[in-house]
């Protein structure tokens, strides 16, 4: 017997075996399913959510926001039966014209109404309708079907009556966009449409729709939600989401919907998502990167005190913060109506913030006058309608702080020289033989020798008060303040003071005074063209017109053409002047705007008509002309 007898042997003769099993280890596929599991059960809860704009679309006519008149007209017609065959529904985005024309719809065909007007959602045609199956209700998007075709294919499903129920509805959304065409097409279809057919339109741009479609329609104007009923609704949809809430916070959602509630609920989801269901006003200005009331509270009791270096500390936090200077000055511009309206009771319903805040706005608008109040929000106008232009926007807006500051006697002003004070105007007749008596020579102190009359010649000369120059007289200023110039020697100065309203104090030492010629102007006139390029207008007005006439030394003369010019010229004057006196060194030039009388400008010549006269003038030009030939054709 052979030693291999007691080893099993396989078919063949070879070696059998069994083989473990499963052959690979399970622990290298452990991560991988895991993660796979993973990775499906939170695809399947995404899956489950929607947004709130969907989730608490309304279903009645009740739970639409802000639209009671309009839902209650709506509910009386099918209540009475009084069903126009058309209907037009108008508005801005997100103010439920879409979805009012869908429960209107439902509530057409509902087969048991409610006692007060409102869809069952238990009949067939309110289920069809809900599950979407509905063969009554067919809603079309004319943005994306605005073709002849598709307006056909519609006045071919218009012939079909309707199974079951008692009308077929048709809404058309964005009917705005059909063409014109498809307007045509659908014209008759929309006036004369079968019994069973009712037309209900939606737009947000009436304007846009053929007067004869607009005939033929009842139309329906959806208003604009108000931020209360906003926050409102939004506070219903925190607490069934079981959020936490601000009302600061919701009512600032509310004011930049615009008006829309499902803008409001889109920036309801975001800031929900990113602030973990808790939200406060803190986190809906830090997601939607909204300036913070506080600051202009800060600004104005900065402006009240008219602190300057206050106020553009806090411009500066407000930069450093990241927002632009338009942003702030608009908000500035808001923040000072809010005084404003506060400033009266009767006002009361025009403020959009919550009752705290409201009263702080009360608090701090008793400490304004309402003329600060009219000139700041002037201000803010005027730097929000400059800012696109100005080359320096930072500059621009510290500059209309610094104005508003001014506004409130805080700011800092030039201390006055010695020996000037400020003196009350009299009126222009008692000044006039003043400023006479002001240009003669003072007369020598009377030696002892001299007799008793020259002496009392000299008493009244020496009793009155120092002569204003003659310039400065009340018929440039009316009865204004004005300073005098410092009581001289020997004789009273012969200087012509430019007097600016309101002027308290006069340094004649401070005015720049070197001398220039004509030519001097003309090329500091030609500098501000080149260095001006921004200014469009003006600069194109410049080169337009002939160079300013001199009139007298310090007085030009610029001719424009028309009083549109004019008018646009004296805005900008003062800064071409203050550019002029800054080349030349001088602060004396003056610049007078006049419109050309009609007929006085030269003919402008072509090239061909400057030939044609050189050739009349000189008969000799034309050989040389000739020869080189400079003619035209």
């Amino acid at each position: 017997m052979s030693r291999f007898s007691n080893i099993p042997m396989g078919k063949g003769g070879f070696d059998v075996q069994p083989l473990p099993w499963p052959p690979v280890n399970l622990k290298f596929f452990a991560f991988p399913v895991t993660l796979c599991i993973f990775v499906y059960s939170q695809w399947r809860n995404m899956e489950k959510y929607v947004v709130s704009a969907r989730k608490y679309r309304p279903t009645t006519f009740k739970s639409i926001v802000g639209q009671h008149a309009l839902t209650k007209t709506l509910k009386n017609a099918v209540q009475t039966g009084r069903l126009a065959h058309s209907y037009l529904f108008c508005g801005q985005r997100g103010v439920g014209k879409t979805t009012t024309a869908r429960i209107f719809a439902k509530a057409i065909n509902c087969e048991h109404l409610t006692a007060d007007g409102e869809p069952c959602n238990e009949c067939e045609s309110c289920r069809a309708f809900n599950e979407q199956r509905s063969l009554n209700i067919i809603e079309m998007d004319a943005a994306s079907n605005n073709s002849v075709d598709e307006i056909r294919a519609l006045t071919d499903q218009v012939l079909v009556p309707p199974i079951t129920g008692r009308y077929r509805v048709f809404i058309i959304d964005e009917v705005h966009m059909l063409s014109q065409a498809a307007f045509n097409a659908f014209l008759k279809t929309l006036e004369e449409p079968p019994s069973y057919v009712i037309f209900i339109l939606a737009t947000t741009e009436k304007q846009k729709i053929l007067p004869t479609i607009l005939s033929r329609c009842q139309k329906y104007d959806f208003q604009s939600i108000t931020p209360a009923d906003i926050a409102e609704q939004l506070q219903y949809v925190a607490d069934h989401e079981g959020y936490a809430t601000e009302p600061a916070g919701l009512n600032v959602i509310a004011q930049k919907s615009d008006g829309a509630m499902r803008d409001a609920l889109s920036i309801f989801d975001q800031v929900a998502a990113a602030s973990g269901g808790n939200i406060t006003y803190q986190a809906v200005i830090d997601n939607l990167n909204i300036l913070d009331y506080d600051y202009y509270f800060r600004l104005i009791d900065a402006f009240l005190a008219g602190s300057v270096e206050r106020s553009l500390l806090i411009y500066k936090e407000v930069r450093d913060h990241g927002f632009e200077g338009k942003v702030f000055i608009n908000g500035l511009a808001n923040h000072f109506r809010e005084l404003l309206v506060a400033h009266s009771p009767e006002l009361a319903p025009l403020m959009e913030v919550t009752p705290d805040v409201e009263e702080r706005y009360r608090g701090q608008s008793a400490k304004c006058k309402l003329q600060f109040i009219y000139s700041a929000m002037e201000l803010c106008n005027k730097c929000d309608l400059s800012y696109r232009d100005a080359t320096n926007k930072q500059f621009l807006v510290e500059l209309t702080l610094i104005k508003i500051c001014q506004l409130t006697g805080g700011s800092p002003s030039p201390k006055p020289q010695p020996g000037i004070k400020k003196i009350e105007r009299t009126q222009q007749a008692a000044a006039q033989p003043q400023q006479a008596q002001a240009h003669q020579p003072v007369a020598p102190q009377p030696k002892a020798s001299v007799a008793q009359p020259a002496v009392q010649q000299q008493k009244p000369a020496a009793q009155r008060p120092a002569a204003v120059p003659a310039a400065s007289s009340s018929t440039a200023t009316g009865g204004r303040k004005i300073a005098p110039l410092p009581k001289l020697h020997g004789s009273v100065a012969n200087t012509a003071v430019s007097v600016s309203e309101p002027v308290e104090a006069y340094n004649a030492a401070a005015a720049r005074n070197t001398p220039y010629t004509y030519e001097n102007l003309l090329d500091a006139w030609r500098s501000f063209v080149k260095d001006n390029p921004s200014e469009i207008i003006l600069v194109n007005t410049i080169k337009s017109g002939d160079a300013p006439v001199e009139k007298s030394h310090g007085e030009y003369e610029f001719v424009v053409e028309n009083e549109a010019q004019r008018e646009m010229f004296e805005k900008k004057k003062a800064m071409l002047l203050s550019y002029l006196c800054d080349k030349l060194g001088n602060d004396g030039v003056r610049l007078q705007i006049k419109v050309r009388e009609a007929g006085t400008r030269e003919k402008l010549w072509t090239q061909k008509e400057l030939l044609t006269d050189i050739i009349e003038r000189n008969p000799k030009a034309k050989t040389f002309i000739d020869k080189y030939r400079l003619g035209f054709a």
